[in-house]
């Protein structure tokens, strides 16, 4: 008889050992999940900084060439203002897509003016620009995949019982708004 209650015994030890262990992956997958959006979200704002710092260089490499372009250059400082006051993902979203468009009609513009193509310095930066525009879009989508397996996690059984008692909500995505979808015009 005695026996019988040591061999139950280790059977209900090994058995809340095993909950235990399971409680506690899940836990440590919701904190490392919740902690790789913090770095991707941080890893796009060094990006957009470092982007931010080129535009007025590349600004001023533009400015004696494009003299009657006054509006996209314009177009261009006030994105870049929008972007250093950005606070939330969205106003960040909203601003970094204002940004990517006027850089897309300075560069489509900046065709019609042989003597800027051949300058060493926009080159320069326009090569620079366009390497962090495609690091961005990178960083962007690791950012999209983690929040939303982070997302998912949250919302998935038996992981929402932890991920409440953490006081864990979901995280918003990396969106661009309609307006920004739409194609850049360019006009010559």
């Amino acid at each position: 008889m005695i026996g019988i209650f040591i061999i139950a015994f280790f059977v209900i030890v090994i058995i809340a050992v095993g909950v235990i262990f399971y409680v506690v992956s899940i836990y440590n997958g919701l904190v490392t999940l919740k902690n790789d959006i913090i770095k991707a979200l941080g890893n796009i704002d060094v990006l957009l900084k470092q982007r931010t710092d080129e535009l007025p260089k590349l600004i001023a490499s533009v400015k004696g060439y494009m003299k009657h372009e006054k509006d996209v250059l314009t177009e261009l400082t006030k994105a870049r203002t929008a972007m250093m006051g950005a606070k939330t993902m969205a106003a960040k979203a909203k601003a970094d897509g204002e940004i990517s468009g006027a850089l897309k009609t300075l560069f489509a513009v900046a065709e019609n003016y042989p003597n800027l193509k051949a300058n060493e310095n926009f080159i320069q930066l326009q090569s620079r620009i366009s390497g962090i525009e495609n690091e961005l879009a990178d960083r962007r989508e690791f950012y999209n995949d983690s929040t939303n397996n982070y997302n998912i996690r949250i919302q998935s059984f038996p992981d929402m019982f932890i991920a409440n008692m953490m006081k864990l909500t979901q995280k918003e995505m990396f969106k661009i708004s309609e307006e920004d979808r739409k194609d850049v015009k360019v006009e010559f």
